[in-house]
Formats: structure tokens, C-alpha cells, sequence
């Protein structure tokens, strides 16, 4: 390990960099906030100096231990590997693919497809419908993941996501349900989400790093 304060680049409404906040919370790690605007001057993330850091132009990025990392849920892994307390995937190989599986499903399956930048681009095709037709496509997208994801969480939750205790999923999900609730999802199909999410928003580490509590966050969304 080389000593220095690790440093995160993230969006405060990002979900992908929730994801890496919490963790960093969950595991005690103290770091220092790099705030990087997605929409300011047209993405702060396009800017020269940031695609060299993240070629992919994407939060969030992590420098720590002398390298940096993209992907959140590389990220997330790294800090497990490597400050395994308290641990983020069980000890069980059974439980462990549980976990991958749902954060997978989320991070791959359902975000990505309801994401600034394809929402952007949904945007450009329907100019005459531009909101109402992102608002849809968003809702399409995290309701169809959604509906698997209540069906996986009925066999595989305790009171968190895989069993009883916090685990990568979990992180994966609160910040899910957030996008779901800012794109005006049903939840009434989705009891074990909303009640997973709920127990989970009791937790001091998914409250420090929530997107309303982040040094970057506009006054008029504080809370």
C-alpha cells in the first residue's frame, strides 16, 4: 500500500458513484471528493484533462494505492481485496454469486439503459416528445429490470439483498431505487425492493453518501 489519501472523482446524482461511496463509508476509508459535473460546460467528464485520467469519460474514478481504477463495481471489488473489513461479499461461494449476479443485473442490466447519456441521445430522436419520451424509456427499462429483480431478491433476501447482512447488491440497489423514484416508477409490483431499500436508507453509510449530502450537491436538492 502507498500512503495518500485516495481520491474519487464522482457526481453527487450519479448512481454508479453512489455505489463507490457508500462502500468507501461502509469500509471507513477516508478520501477526498473530486467533484465532476456532468451537464456543467457541456459534461465536464468530455474535458481533455479527465478523459486522461478516465479514457472512457465516466464517473466514477478512483486513485488509491498508486493506480486508478474505473468501474464502480471494479472498484468496489478492489476495496474488498483489499480492505476486506467489513466484508462486502460473503464468505459462501453460493451467496457470493447471489451477489455478483444482482449487482450485475443492475449495473449492466437495468442503469445503463436509462443513463444520462442514452437518455440524451433518446432525446435527439424524439425532439417533438423529448421529455415524455425519456421519461418512458426510463420507466421501460428500470420497470423490465425490476420485474426480474423482485422475482431473483424473494429467494435470495434476508433482511438485506443476499441474507442478512450488507453486501455489494445492496449497494447496487439504493441507488437504483433512487433513479427508479426521480423517473416516477411504480413501485406497488415491487414490495421486496422498496422494503430492502428502506431498511437500507436506515444505515449511516448509505446516508452520508447520499446524493443530497455531497459536497458537490445544488442547494435547492440538500437535505
Amino acid at each position: 500500500m502507498q500512503a495518500g489519501k485516495p481520491v474519487l472523482y464522482s457526481y453527487f446524482r450519479s448512481s454508479c458513484s453512489w455505489r463507490v461511496r457508500i462502500a468507501l463509508a461502509l469500509k471507513g476509508i477516508d478520501f477526498e471528493m473530486v467533484p465532476v459535473n456532468l451537464i456543467k460546460d457541456g459534461g465536464q467528464q468530455f474535458s481533455k484533462d479527465f478523459q486522461a485520467l478516465n479514457p472512457m469519460k465516466q464517473v466514477p474514478t478512483l486513485k488509491i494505492d498508486g493506480i486508478t481504477i474505473h468501474q464502480s463495481l471494479a472498484i468496489i471489488e478492489y476495496l474488498e481485496e483489499t480492505r476486506p473489513t467489513p466484508r462486502l461479499l460473503p464468505q459462501d461461494p453460493k451467496k457470493r454469486a447471489s451477489v455478483r449476479m444482482i449487482s450485475d443485473l443492475i449495473a449492466s442490466g437495468i442503469q445503463p439503459l436509462q443513463n444520462l447519456s442514452i437518455l440524451k441521445k433518446v432525446g435527439e430522436v424524439s425532439k417533438d416528445l423529448r421529455e415524455e419520451t425519456k421519461l418512458t424509456w426510463a420507466q421501460n427499462a428500470i420497470t423490465s429490470g425490476f420485474n426480474a429483480l423482485e422475482q431473483i431478491l424473494q429467494s435470495t433476501a434476508g433482511k438485506y439483498c443476499v441474507g442478512d447482512e450488507v453486501t455489494m447488491a445492496d449497494l447496487c440497489l439504493v441507488p437504483q431505487v433512487a433513479n427508479a423514484e426521480r423517473f416516477k416508477v411504480d413501485f406497488t409490483p415491487y414490495p421486496t425492493i422498496s422494503c430492502i431499500n428502506k431498511r437500507l436508507l436506515a444505515l449511516e453509510a448509505f446516508q452520508l453518501s447520499h446524493p443530497c449530502q455531497q459536497p458537490d450537491t445544488p442547494t435547492e436538492l440538500r437535505a
